[in-house]
C-alpha cells in the first residue's frame, strides 16, 4: 500500500465527474474527501485537516467562491484551485479576488490536474522545509515563510501567490520586469487571463505598501513592472 501524498478536499456538486477525479486522485495516492455541495465542503474544512482544496464554482447551497473565502478566514497557506466550467474572464479574476491560487477549465485532462496539484504541494512543502526568508522594504518587513508583511506591530497576511509574486519582486527590485518574465516565474505559463489575473495580485499588493511612501510597485506600460524600495 503506497503511502498518502496528500489529503484533498474536493467539491464537486456533478458527482459523475467528482467520482472519476476522486477515483484518478486516490489512485496516484491522495486520499480524497468528496462533498457535493460547498455547505459540506466547508463543513468537513472546518472539523479536518487539508493539503489542497479543489472547489467547483457553481455548486447548491454554498458556492466555490463562498468557500474559498471561508477558507481563506482559516488558512492564508492552504492552495485552493478552482474548478470551472465557465470560460468568461469575470469568474476567473473573481476567483483570484477571493484567494484563489489557479483554476482549471472543464473539460480537463486528469494528468493536468495531477500536476497542478503536484506544483502547489511541491511549494507549500518548500515552504515549511526553507530557512526563514526575509526582505527587508523600507519601514516594512515582508516574511515569506511566515507569509506576512509587517509595520511596525502590525502584521497583514497574505496568500500564498501573493508571496510567491512579492517574493519574484523582492529579488529583482529597482529593476524592470517583463509581464511575461512574471507570469512565467511565478505563474509557470503566460497567458491572457493570467496576465489579468496578475493585475489583481499587483493591486492587492499595492495596499500593503502604503505605509512607506518610498516602496512602489510602478507600472511600465507597455512592458511590465518595477518594484522601487530604498537600497
Amino acid at each position: 500500500m503506497q503511502p498518502i501524498k496528500a489529503k484533498v478536499l474536493l467539491a464537486e456538486d456533478d458527482l459523475s465527474l467528482g467520482y472519476v477525479i476522486k477515483d484518478n486522485l486516490e489512485q496516484d495516492g491522495y486520499q480524497v474527501v468528496l462533498c457535493p455541495d460547498g455547505e459540506e465542503a466547508l463543513h468537513h474544512f472546518q472539523k479536518e485537516e487539508f493539503d489542497v482544496c479543489l472547489l467547483d464554482v457553481m455548486m447548491p447551497n454554498r458556492d466555490g467562491f463562498s468557500v474559498a473565502k471561508k477558507i481563506r478566514q482559516k488558512s492564508d497557506i492552504i492552495p485552493i484551485l478552482f474548478i470551472t466550467a465557465k470560460s468568461m474572464e469575470e469568474d476567473r479574476l473573481k476567483g483570484f479576488a477571493t484567494g484563489a491560487d489557479d483554476y482549471i477549465t472543464k473539460p480537463f485532462s486528469m494528468k493536468e490536474l495531477l500536476a497542478r496539484i503536484d506544483v502547489f504541494l511541491r511549494r507549500s512543502k518548500k515552504l515549511y522545509s526553507d530557512q526563514v526568508q526575509e526582505f527587508k522594504l523600507g519601514k516594512l518587513r515582508f516574511s515569506y515563510t511566515d507569509l506576512k508583511i509587517s509595520n511596525g506591530n502590525e502584521d497583514s497576511s497574505l496568500t500564498q501567490k501573493e508571496a510567491d509574486l512579492l517574493k519574484f519582486l523582492c529579488e529583482h527590485r529597482n529593476h524592470i520586469l517583463r509581464r511575461e518574465e512574471v507570469l512565467l516565474n511565478v505563474w509557470g505559463k503566460d497567458d491572457y487571463f493570467l496576465g489579468r489575473s496578475m493585475d489583481v495580485f499587483i493591486t492587492k499588493l499595492r495596499k500593503h505598501f502604503k505605509a512607506d511612501p518610498n516602496v512602489n510597485l510602478e507600472t511600465i506600460h507597455g512592458v511590465g513592472f518595477r518594484f522601487n524600495t530604498p537600497d
